[in-house]
Protein backbone atom coordinates (compact mmCIF):
# COMPACT_ATOMS: atom_id res chain seq x y z
CA UNK A 1 0.00 0.00 0.00
CA UNK A 2 1.38 3.51 -0.89
CA UNK A 3 1.94 6.30 1.45
CA UNK A 4 -0.29 9.23 1.85
CA UNK A 5 1.70 11.94 0.74
CA UNK A 6 1.27 14.42 3.68
CA UNK A 7 2.60 11.18 5.96
CA UNK A 8 5.79 11.04 3.41
CA UNK A 9 6.60 14.07 3.25
CA UNK A 10 5.92 15.31 6.73
CA UNK A 11 9.00 17.15 7.80
CA UNK A 12 11.86 15.79 10.07
CA UNK A 13 13.72 18.89 10.68
CA UNK A 14 13.84 22.07 11.60
CA UNK A 15 14.20 23.01 7.93
CA UNK A 16 11.60 21.32 6.66
CA UNK A 17 9.05 23.01 8.15
CA UNK A 18 6.67 25.62 5.92
CA UNK A 19 5.17 28.13 7.74
CA UNK A 20 5.14 28.81 11.62
CA UNK A 21 8.33 30.54 11.61
CA UNK A 22 7.35 32.32 14.86
CA UNK A 23 6.88 29.20 16.63
CA UNK A 24 10.11 27.27 14.71
CA UNK A 25 12.41 30.50 16.03
CA UNK A 26 11.38 29.78 19.56
CA UNK A 27 11.07 26.47 19.86
CA UNK A 28 14.64 26.25 18.17
CA UNK A 29 15.49 28.68 21.00
CA UNK A 30 14.35 26.65 23.79
CA UNK A 31 15.82 23.74 22.65
CA UNK A 32 19.77 25.25 22.19
CA UNK A 33 19.50 26.98 25.59
CA UNK A 34 18.27 24.00 27.24
CA UNK A 35 14.91 25.85 28.50
CA UNK A 36 12.45 23.72 27.52
CA UNK A 37 8.81 23.84 28.87
CA UNK A 38 6.73 21.24 30.96
CA UNK A 39 3.78 22.09 29.25
CA UNK A 40 2.83 23.89 25.59
CA UNK A 41 -0.72 24.93 23.49
CA UNK A 42 -0.49 24.69 19.95
CA UNK A 43 -3.32 26.31 18.49
CA UNK A 44 -4.59 27.15 14.94
CA UNK A 45 -6.34 25.79 11.90
CA UNK A 46 -6.28 22.04 11.26
CA UNK A 47 -3.21 20.98 8.99
CA UNK A 48 -0.89 23.91 10.19
CA UNK A 49 1.68 21.79 11.55
CA UNK A 50 0.68 21.67 15.54
CA UNK A 51 1.10 17.68 15.92
CA UNK A 52 4.62 18.10 13.35
CA UNK A 53 6.36 20.59 15.08
CA UNK A 54 5.25 18.72 18.60
CA UNK A 55 6.68 15.62 17.19
CA UNK A 56 9.72 17.84 16.32
CA UNK A 57 9.93 18.92 20.07
CA UNK A 58 10.05 15.60 21.39
CA UNK A 59 12.58 14.36 19.15
CA UNK A 60 14.98 17.67 19.92
CA UNK A 61 14.59 17.05 23.42
CA UNK A 62 15.87 13.40 23.05
CA UNK A 63 18.28 13.73 20.50
CA UNK A 64 21.80 12.25 21.52
CA UNK A 65 23.84 14.76 19.60
CA UNK A 66 26.06 16.98 21.56
CA UNK A 67 25.67 19.96 20.32
CA UNK A 68 22.20 21.18 21.27
CA UNK A 69 22.05 24.00 18.16
CA UNK A 70 21.73 20.55 16.14
CA UNK A 71 19.20 18.80 17.58
CA UNK A 72 17.25 16.72 16.18
CA UNK A 73 19.93 15.10 13.73
CA UNK A 74 18.20 12.74 12.35
CA UNK A 75 20.73 10.35 12.39
CA UNK A 76 20.61 9.31 16.40
CA UNK A 77 18.70 6.14 17.74
CA UNK A 78 16.34 8.12 18.99
CA UNK A 79 15.66 10.38 16.54
CA UNK A 80 15.50 7.80 14.15
CA UNK A 81 12.98 5.80 16.43
CA UNK A 82 10.57 9.04 16.27
CA UNK A 83 10.45 9.11 12.63
CA UNK A 84 9.61 5.62 12.16
CA UNK A 85 6.99 5.63 14.81
CA UNK A 86 8.55 2.98 17.53
CA UNK A 87 9.96 5.44 19.86
CA UNK A 88 8.09 4.45 23.05
CA UNK A 89 8.22 7.43 25.07
CA UNK A 90 6.39 9.53 22.59
CA UNK A 91 2.99 9.22 23.26
CA UNK A 92 0.25 10.84 21.17
CA UNK A 93 -3.18 11.04 22.67
CA UNK A 94 -6.51 11.37 20.40
CA UNK A 95 -9.34 13.44 22.98
CA UNK A 96 -11.82 12.91 20.32
CA UNK A 97 -11.98 9.27 21.54
CA UNK A 98 -10.21 9.24 25.28
CA UNK A 99 -12.28 12.34 26.39
CA UNK A 100 -13.37 11.17 29.82
CA UNK A 101 -11.60 11.35 33.44
CA UNK A 102 -10.66 7.74 33.71
CA UNK A 103 -8.38 8.01 30.80
CA UNK A 104 -6.58 11.52 32.53
CA UNK A 105 -6.62 9.42 35.37
CA UNK A 106 -4.65 6.54 33.85
CA UNK A 107 -2.49 9.12 31.94
CA UNK A 108 -2.01 10.79 35.86
CA UNK A 109 -1.09 7.42 37.13
CA UNK A 110 1.49 5.97 34.17
CA UNK A 111 3.18 9.59 33.88
CA UNK A 112 5.45 8.85 37.21
CA UNK A 113 7.14 6.29 35.27
CA UNK A 114 10.64 6.71 34.34
CA UNK A 115 10.88 7.16 30.06
CA UNK A 116 12.09 3.62 28.46
CA UNK A 117 14.38 4.83 25.87
CA UNK A 118 15.00 8.38 26.20
CA UNK A 119 15.51 11.21 28.66
CA UNK A 120 11.98 13.06 28.36
CA UNK A 121 8.50 11.32 28.03
CA UNK A 122 6.32 13.63 25.56
CA UNK A 123 2.20 13.44 26.04
CA UNK A 124 0.91 14.86 22.25
CA UNK A 125 -2.86 15.38 22.87
CA UNK A 126 -4.55 16.40 20.22
CA UNK A 127 -8.09 18.07 19.90
CA UNK A 128 -7.69 18.68 23.51
CA UNK A 129 -10.59 21.05 23.71
CA UNK A 130 -13.02 17.68 23.26
CA UNK A 131 -11.61 16.87 26.44
CA UNK A 132 -15.01 16.49 29.36
CA UNK A 133 -15.06 19.18 32.38
CA UNK A 134 -14.21 16.60 34.65
CA UNK A 135 -11.07 15.25 32.84
CA UNK A 136 -9.90 18.95 32.21
CA UNK A 137 -10.03 19.55 35.68
CA UNK A 138 -8.30 15.81 36.48
CA UNK A 139 -5.12 17.27 34.11
CA UNK A 140 -5.00 20.56 36.44
CA UNK A 141 -2.67 18.99 39.17
CA UNK A 142 -0.27 17.25 36.18
CA UNK A 143 0.01 20.47 34.48
CA UNK A 144 1.35 22.02 37.38
CA UNK A 145 3.48 19.53 38.53
CA UNK A 146 4.61 17.02 36.52
CA UNK A 147 7.29 14.50 37.05
CA UNK A 148 10.59 16.33 35.61
CA UNK A 149 10.90 13.91 32.95
CA UNK A 150 7.43 14.61 31.52
CA UNK A 151 6.79 17.30 28.54
CA UNK A 152 2.77 18.00 27.71
CA UNK A 153 1.87 19.62 24.06
CA UNK A 154 -1.49 20.09 23.76
CA UNK A 155 -3.09 20.42 20.42
CA UNK A 156 -6.40 22.04 19.33
CA UNK A 157 -8.29 23.94 16.96
CA UNK A 158 -10.84 25.73 19.05
CA UNK A 159 -8.78 27.56 21.70
CA UNK A 160 -11.67 29.01 22.85
CA UNK A 161 -13.23 25.71 24.57
CA UNK A 162 -9.86 25.77 26.39
CA UNK A 163 -10.55 26.16 30.10
CA UNK A 164 -8.40 29.74 31.51
CA UNK A 165 -7.36 27.52 34.51
CA UNK A 166 -5.86 25.07 31.59
CA UNK A 167 -4.24 27.72 29.50
CA UNK A 168 -2.31 29.34 32.46
CA UNK A 169 -0.34 26.88 33.02
CA UNK A 170 1.05 26.43 29.27
CA UNK A 171 3.36 28.45 26.95
CA UNK A 172 0.48 28.99 24.35
CA UNK A 173 1.42 29.50 20.32
CA UNK A 174 -0.89 30.29 17.50
CA UNK A 175 -0.19 28.73 13.89
CA UNK A 176 -1.20 30.48 11.35
CA UNK A 177 -2.55 29.74 8.23
CA UNK A 178 0.29 28.84 5.96
CA UNK A 179 0.18 31.42 2.75
CA UNK A 180 -0.80 30.26 -0.25
CA UNK A 181 2.50 30.70 -2.35
CA UNK A 182 4.69 28.75 0.15
CA UNK A 183 2.01 25.93 0.10
CA UNK A 184 1.99 26.51 -3.61
CA UNK A 185 6.14 26.05 -3.77
CA UNK A 186 5.48 23.05 -1.39
CA UNK A 187 3.26 21.14 -4.00
CA UNK A 188 5.61 22.04 -6.95
CA UNK A 189 8.19 20.13 -5.11
CA UNK A 190 6.46 17.12 -4.60
CA UNK A 191 5.22 17.02 -7.70
CA UNK A 192 8.40 17.11 -9.36
CA UNK A 193 9.94 14.52 -6.60
CA UNK A 194 6.83 11.81 -7.28
CA UNK A 195 6.88 12.42 -11.35
CA UNK A 196 3.45 14.33 -10.89
CA UNK A 197 2.56 16.43 -14.00
CA UNK A 198 0.33 19.66 -12.85
CA UNK A 199 0.00 23.17 -13.92
CA UNK A 200 0.69 26.04 -11.93
CA UNK A 201 -2.99 27.26 -12.14
CA UNK A 202 -4.12 23.69 -10.88
CA UNK A 203 -1.76 23.93 -8.04
CA UNK A 204 -2.84 27.38 -7.02
CA UNK A 205 -5.96 26.12 -6.92
CA UNK A 206 -5.18 23.60 -4.64
CA UNK A 207 -3.69 25.79 -2.57
CA UNK A 208 -6.68 28.30 -1.97
CA UNK A 209 -9.31 25.23 -1.54
CA UNK A 210 -7.20 23.94 1.31
CA UNK A 211 -8.03 27.30 2.95
CA UNK A 212 -4.09 27.16 4.48
CA UNK A 213 -3.76 24.21 5.51
CA UNK A 214 -0.76 22.44 4.10
CA UNK A 215 -1.61 18.73 4.86
CA UNK A 216 -5.26 19.70 2.96
CA UNK A 217 -3.42 20.75 0.07
CA UNK A 218 -1.39 17.45 0.18
CA UNK A 219 -4.19 15.13 0.88
CA UNK A 220 -6.12 16.83 -2.51
CA UNK A 221 -2.81 16.88 -4.41
CA UNK A 222 -2.83 13.09 -3.88
CA UNK A 223 -6.22 12.74 -4.69
CA UNK A 224 -6.00 14.38 -8.04
CA UNK A 225 -2.52 12.53 -9.05
CA UNK A 226 -4.56 9.34 -8.39
CA UNK A 227 -6.73 10.24 -11.75
CA UNK A 228 -3.50 9.03 -13.19
CA UNK A 229 -3.71 12.27 -15.53
CA UNK A 230 -1.72 15.37 -16.02
CA UNK A 231 -3.37 18.14 -13.19
CA UNK A 232 -4.97 21.32 -15.02
CA UNK A 233 -7.15 23.39 -14.37
CA UNK A 234 -10.21 22.04 -16.07
CA UNK A 235 -9.16 18.53 -13.98
CA UNK A 236 -8.86 20.47 -10.70
CA UNK A 237 -12.13 21.73 -11.05
CA UNK A 238 -13.83 18.64 -11.97
CA UNK A 239 -12.89 16.97 -9.00
CA UNK A 240 -12.62 19.44 -6.81
CA UNK A 241 -16.22 20.24 -7.06
CA UNK A 242 -15.48 24.24 -8.33
CA UNK A 243 -16.14 23.78 -11.94
CA UNK A 244 -18.77 26.44 -13.00
CA UNK A 245 -21.39 24.27 -14.45
CA UNK A 246 -23.45 24.87 -17.10
CA UNK A 247 -26.64 24.92 -14.77
CA UNK A 248 -24.99 27.99 -13.10
CA UNK A 249 -24.45 30.21 -16.55
CA UNK A 250 -28.39 29.16 -17.42
CA UNK A 251 -29.46 30.87 -14.23
CA UNK A 252 -27.87 33.80 -14.32
CA UNK A 253 -28.33 34.40 -18.10
CA UNK A 254 -32.38 33.83 -16.68
CA UNK A 255 -31.98 36.10 -14.60
CA UNK A 256 -30.29 38.86 -16.59
CA UNK A 257 -33.13 37.93 -19.27
CA UNK A 258 -35.96 37.52 -16.80
CA UNK A 259 -37.15 34.50 -17.59
CA UNK A 260 -38.45 32.51 -14.95
CA UNK A 261 -39.44 29.39 -16.12
CA UNK A 262 -36.06 29.08 -18.09
CA UNK A 263 -34.29 29.17 -14.50
CA UNK A 264 -36.32 26.92 -12.52
CA UNK A 265 -36.07 24.49 -15.38
CA UNK A 266 -32.30 24.86 -15.20
CA UNK A 267 -32.48 24.02 -11.17
CA UNK A 268 -34.94 21.68 -11.25
CA UNK A 269 -32.24 19.35 -14.38
CA UNK A 270 -29.55 19.60 -12.05
CA UNK A 271 -31.31 18.56 -8.79
CA UNK A 272 -32.79 15.77 -10.81
CA UNK A 273 -29.78 14.24 -11.98
CA UNK A 274 -28.52 14.40 -8.40
CA UNK A 275 -27.02 17.78 -8.05
CA UNK A 276 -26.97 18.93 -4.19
CA UNK A 277 -28.88 21.71 -3.63
CA UNK A 278 -26.45 23.39 -1.33
CA UNK A 279 -23.46 22.48 -3.25
CA UNK A 280 -25.27 24.47 -6.47
CA UNK A 281 -25.92 27.27 -4.33
CA UNK A 282 -22.38 27.61 -3.50
CA UNK A 283 -21.68 27.33 -7.05
CA UNK A 284 -23.48 29.92 -7.93
CA UNK A 285 -22.38 32.29 -5.11
CA UNK A 286 -18.60 31.74 -5.77
CA UNK A 287 -19.28 32.47 -9.55
CA UNK A 288 -20.94 35.81 -8.54
CA UNK A 289 -18.07 36.34 -6.32
CA UNK A 290 -16.25 36.15 -9.02
CA UNK A 291 -18.47 38.54 -11.11
CA UNK A 292 -18.33 41.11 -8.25
CA UNK A 293 -13.82 40.36 -8.40
CA UNK A 294 -14.18 41.84 -11.99
CA UNK A 295 -16.37 44.50 -11.08
CA UNK A 296 -13.45 45.73 -8.94
CA UNK A 297 -10.86 45.06 -11.19
CA UNK A 298 -9.74 41.89 -9.67
CA UNK A 299 -9.69 39.46 -12.56
CA UNK A 300 -6.50 38.45 -12.12
CA UNK A 301 -7.77 36.39 -8.78
CA UNK A 302 -10.43 34.59 -10.55
CA UNK A 303 -9.50 31.11 -11.25
CA UNK A 304 -11.48 29.56 -14.16
CA UNK A 305 -10.98 28.36 -17.64
CA UNK A 306 -10.27 31.39 -20.69
CA UNK A 307 -13.78 30.36 -22.21
CA UNK A 308 -15.63 31.01 -18.89
CA UNK A 309 -13.98 33.94 -17.82
CA UNK A 310 -15.17 35.18 -21.22
CA UNK A 311 -18.48 34.44 -19.73
CA UNK A 312 -18.06 36.00 -16.53
CA UNK A 313 -16.71 39.37 -18.35
CA UNK A 314 -20.26 39.68 -20.03
CA UNK A 315 -22.16 39.13 -17.24
CA UNK A 316 -20.43 41.27 -15.08
CA UNK A 317 -20.70 44.16 -17.18
CA UNK A 318 -24.56 43.34 -18.20
CA UNK A 319 -24.96 43.83 -14.19
CA UNK A 320 -24.60 46.39 -11.27
CA UNK A 321 -22.13 45.91 -8.38
CA UNK A 322 -25.60 46.26 -6.58
CA UNK A 323 -27.20 43.56 -8.34
CA UNK A 324 -24.15 41.27 -7.64
CA UNK A 325 -23.97 42.10 -4.28
CA UNK A 326 -27.98 40.87 -3.60
CA UNK A 327 -28.10 38.38 -5.34
CA UNK A 328 -24.99 37.17 -3.31
CA UNK A 329 -26.55 37.56 -0.23
CA UNK A 330 -29.56 35.63 -1.43
CA UNK A 331 -27.82 32.64 -2.71
CA UNK A 332 -25.50 32.97 0.08
CA UNK A 333 -28.45 32.32 2.46
CA UNK A 334 -29.95 29.36 0.37
CA UNK A 335 -26.34 27.30 0.78
CA UNK A 336 -27.39 27.51 4.47
CA UNK A 337 -30.39 27.33 4.94
CA UNK A 338 -32.22 24.13 6.10
CA UNK A 339 -35.91 24.79 6.00
CA UNK A 340 -35.94 23.29 2.51
CA UNK A 341 -34.84 19.85 3.82
CA UNK A 342 -38.37 18.10 3.32
CA UNK A 343 -38.10 19.95 -0.14
CA UNK A 344 -34.86 19.61 -2.02
CA UNK A 345 -35.61 22.34 -4.30
CA UNK A 346 -37.44 25.17 -2.13
CA UNK A 347 -34.38 27.33 -1.14
CA UNK A 348 -33.13 27.37 -4.41
CA UNK A 349 -36.59 28.34 -6.18
CA UNK A 350 -37.05 30.90 -3.06
CA UNK A 351 -33.69 32.83 -3.74
CA UNK A 352 -34.49 32.77 -7.85
CA UNK A 353 -37.31 33.92 -7.47
CA UNK A 354 -36.37 36.90 -4.83
CA UNK A 355 -33.71 37.72 -7.16
CA UNK A 356 -36.25 38.41 -9.91
CA UNK A 357 -39.13 39.80 -7.54
CA UNK A 358 -37.35 41.59 -4.71
CA UNK A 359 -35.10 44.79 -6.05
CA UNK A 360 -33.61 45.47 -3.21
CA UNK A 361 -33.00 45.44 0.63
CA UNK A 362 -33.73 48.37 1.62
CA UNK A 363 -36.65 50.41 -0.88
CA UNK A 364 -37.98 50.50 -4.42
CA UNK A 365 -35.58 49.63 -7.04
CA UNK A 366 -36.13 47.11 -9.88
CA UNK A 367 -34.87 46.58 -13.04
CA UNK A 368 -36.98 48.09 -16.53
CA UNK A 369 -37.12 45.23 -19.44
CA UNK A 370 -38.98 47.31 -22.82
CA UNK A 371 -40.69 43.85 -24.45
CA UNK A 372 -39.65 44.37 -28.30
CA UNK A 373 -39.88 42.63 -31.28
CA UNK A 374 -36.66 40.37 -30.11
CA UNK A 375 -35.38 39.46 -27.40
CA UNK A 376 -33.18 42.19 -25.65
CA UNK A 377 -29.75 41.08 -24.93
CA UNK A 378 -28.09 41.07 -21.63
CA UNK A 379 -26.64 44.47 -22.08
CA UNK A 380 -29.78 45.79 -22.58
CA UNK A 381 -31.43 45.48 -19.49
CA UNK A 382 -29.96 48.43 -17.56
CA UNK A 383 -31.82 50.09 -14.07
CA UNK A 384 -34.07 53.24 -15.02
CA UNK A 385 -36.10 55.37 -12.23
CA UNK A 386 -39.66 56.33 -12.98
CA UNK A 387 -40.41 59.90 -11.44
CA UNK A 388 -43.77 61.36 -11.28
CA UNK A 389 -45.51 64.15 -10.06
CA UNK A 390 -48.54 64.25 -7.95
CA UNK A 391 -49.86 67.69 -9.33
CA UNK A 392 -49.77 66.06 -12.79
CA UNK A 393 -51.20 63.02 -11.59
CA UNK A 394 -53.65 64.48 -10.08
CA UNK A 395 -53.14 62.70 -6.31
CA UNK A 396 -53.70 63.99 -3.12
CA UNK A 397 -49.72 66.20 -2.70
CA UNK A 398 -47.79 63.82 0.08
CA UNK A 399 -47.31 65.15 3.60
CA UNK A 400 -44.09 64.06 3.45
CA UNK A 401 -41.92 62.99 0.39
CA UNK A 402 -41.36 59.31 -0.03
CA UNK A 403 -37.88 60.05 -0.81
CA UNK A 404 -37.42 60.90 2.79
CA UNK A 405 -39.04 57.25 4.08
CA UNK A 406 -36.79 55.31 1.65
CA UNK A 407 -33.82 57.25 3.15
CA UNK A 408 -34.72 55.74 6.81
CA UNK A 409 -36.17 52.60 5.79
CA UNK A 410 -33.24 50.30 6.23
CA UNK A 411 -33.13 51.42 10.01
CA UNK A 412 -36.69 50.44 10.13
CA UNK A 413 -35.08 46.55 9.96
CA UNK A 414 -32.48 47.43 12.03
CA UNK A 415 -34.28 48.54 15.26
CA UNK A 416 -37.40 45.51 14.61
CA UNK A 417 -34.73 43.06 15.01
CA UNK A 418 -33.00 44.19 18.13
CA UNK A 419 -37.31 43.81 19.50
CA UNK A 420 -37.27 40.16 18.25
CA UNK A 421 -39.69 41.42 15.57
CA UNK A 422 -38.43 39.43 12.38
CA UNK A 423 -41.78 38.90 10.98
CA UNK A 424 -42.25 42.97 10.31
CA UNK A 425 -39.12 43.07 9.59
CA UNK A 426 -39.14 40.68 7.38
CA UNK A 427 -42.06 42.17 5.74
CA UNK A 428 -40.84 45.33 5.70
CA UNK A 429 -37.56 43.99 3.44
CA UNK A 430 -39.93 42.62 1.22
CA UNK A 431 -41.26 46.18 -0.05
CA UNK A 432 -41.26 46.26 -3.42
CA UNK A 433 -43.04 50.10 -4.24
CA UNK A 434 -43.35 53.08 -1.44
CA UNK A 435 -45.55 56.09 -2.47
CA UNK A 436 -47.23 58.81 -0.46
CA UNK A 437 -50.22 59.72 -0.98
CA UNK A 438 -52.09 62.57 0.84
CA UNK A 439 -51.60 61.26 4.60
CA UNK A 440 -51.28 57.75 3.64
CA UNK A 441 -48.10 56.14 3.16
CA UNK A 442 -48.61 53.08 0.34
CA UNK A 443 -46.67 49.83 0.15
CA UNK A 444 -46.00 47.63 -2.37
CA UNK A 445 -45.94 43.96 -2.23
CA UNK A 446 -44.82 41.38 -5.45
CA UNK A 447 -47.77 39.41 -4.09
CA UNK A 448 -50.68 38.73 -2.47
CA UNK A 449 -49.50 36.75 0.26
CA UNK A 450 -47.10 38.78 1.30
CA UNK A 451 -49.82 42.00 1.07
CA UNK A 452 -52.44 39.79 3.10
CA UNK A 453 -49.16 39.42 6.28
CA UNK A 454 -48.93 43.24 6.58
CA UNK A 455 -52.33 43.19 9.27
CA UNK A 456 -53.27 46.18 10.92
CA UNK A 457 -50.91 45.12 14.05
CA UNK A 458 -48.12 45.46 11.65
CA UNK A 459 -49.17 48.69 10.14
CA UNK A 460 -49.49 50.25 13.42
CA UNK A 461 -46.45 49.73 14.38
CA UNK A 462 -44.72 50.64 10.99
CA UNK A 463 -46.22 53.65 11.40
CA UNK A 464 -45.49 54.75 14.92
CA UNK A 465 -41.36 53.42 13.20
CA UNK A 466 -42.28 56.20 10.41
CA UNK A 467 -43.60 59.18 13.23
CA UNK A 468 -40.91 58.36 15.70
CA UNK A 469 -38.32 58.97 13.26
CA UNK A 470 -39.60 61.68 10.84
CA UNK A 471 -42.36 63.12 13.00
CA UNK A 472 -45.12 62.94 10.99
CA UNK A 473 -47.99 60.09 11.36
CA UNK A 474 -49.67 58.47 8.88
CA UNK A 475 -51.69 55.70 7.34
CA UNK A 476 -50.63 52.43 5.96
CA UNK A 477 -52.25 51.06 2.59
CA UNK A 478 -50.70 48.01 1.22
CA UNK A 479 -51.15 46.90 -2.66
CA UNK A 480 -49.26 44.31 -5.33
CA UNK A 481 -46.66 46.52 -6.82
CA UNK A 482 -44.86 46.35 -10.10
CA UNK A 483 -46.65 43.50 -11.43
CA UNK A 484 -45.74 43.04 -15.15
CA UNK A 485 -48.28 45.15 -17.34
CA UNK A 486 -50.28 46.45 -14.35
CA UNK A 487 -50.12 50.03 -13.56
CA UNK A 488 -50.38 51.35 -9.87
CA UNK A 489 -53.86 52.99 -8.91
CA UNK A 490 -51.95 56.38 -8.02
CA UNK A 491 -50.63 56.69 -11.72
CA UNK A 492 -52.62 58.11 -14.42
CA UNK A 493 -53.96 55.48 -16.65
CA UNK A 494 -53.27 57.56 -19.92
CA UNK A 495 -49.48 58.97 -19.46
CA UNK A 496 -46.30 57.92 -20.06
CA UNK A 497 -45.76 55.81 -17.33
CA UNK A 498 -48.70 53.82 -17.89
CA UNK A 499 -47.81 53.14 -21.65
CA UNK A 500 -44.19 52.51 -20.57
CA UNK A 501 -45.41 49.82 -17.73
CA UNK A 502 -47.91 47.96 -20.35
CA UNK A 503 -44.56 48.04 -22.80
CA UNK A 504 -43.24 45.62 -20.20
CA UNK A 505 -41.48 48.31 -17.74
CA UNK A 506 -41.41 48.31 -14.15
CA UNK A 507 -41.40 51.16 -11.98
CA UNK A 508 -38.24 51.23 -9.89
CA UNK A 509 -38.59 54.55 -7.96
CA UNK A 510 -40.91 57.29 -6.72
CA UNK A 511 -39.40 60.29 -7.12
CA UNK A 512 -41.39 63.90 -5.88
Amino acid sequence: MSQALYRKYRPQGWAEVVGQQHVLQTLRNAIAADRVAHAYLFAGPRGTGKTTLARLLAKAVNCLNEDKSKRPCNECDYCRAVSENRFLDLIEIDAASNNGIEDVRELRDKINFAPTQGKYKIYIIDEVHMLSTPAFNALLKTLEEPPPHAIFVLATTEIHKIPATVLSRCQRHEFRRVPVDEIVANLQHIAAAENIQADDDALALIARQSAGGMRDAQSLLDQLSSTGERITMELAQTVLGTATSQTVLDLVASILDGEAARGLEAIHHALDGGVDPRSLARQIVDYLRGLMLIQMGNESQVETTKDIKAKMSAHASALTPADVLRMMRIFNEAATDSRGSWQPSLSLELAFAETLEAPAESAPVTRSTPKQSAKPSASQLTPVVVSTSSEKSGATAPTIPASEIIKVWKSFQAILKKESASNLAALLNSVTAIDVQGNTLVLGFASDVLMSKMKEEEKKRASQLIADALGVTLDIRCEVANARGKVPPHVPQDGMVATAIHQGGEIVDVQE
